[in-house]
């Protein structure tokens, strides 16, 4: 098992990491939309959060030895499906090989932001 760690994307803001290597895979923890350099939530809707979401997964990805064409599996969270729709627009264009998915609800995420994706990939 190895411990992923990167500077080009959010550190974790709990007892976690990033992500972990296993036996071929790795494991991301989930990624919200904080801009790595500042420590700050994106500013936007759900497109511009999902983008930068998205720009926080693949970093861990590559610092894994991965890369978001990988991606076997994601769990999505968003704090509104209404916002399902713009989400899955962005959600497309990036994960093009249409990985298996989750997408639930939840009541909060933290920093209060309106989504969160983790994701399981090949090395």
């Amino acid at each position: 098992m190895k411990i992923i760690e990167t500077k080009a994307a959010p550190s974790a803001i709990g007892p976690y990491s990033q992500a972990i290597v296993s036996n071929g895979l790795v494991y991301t923890s989930g990624q919200i939309p904080i801009l790595p350099d500042t420590g700050e939530v994106v500013s936007g809707g759900i497109k511009e959060q999902t983008k930068q979401v998205i720009q926080n997964l693949k970093a861990v990805l590559f610092a894994a030895g991965s890369d978001i064409c990988k991606v076997v599996k994601t769990t999505c969270f968003l704090t509104d499906m209404g916002d399902f729709a713009a989400f899955n627009e962005v959600y497309a264009e990036n994960f093009t090989g249409k990985p298996a998915r989750s997408c639930v609800a939840v009541r909060a995420l933290p920093k209060g932001v309106s989504v969160e994706i983790e994701a399981v990939a090949e090395i």
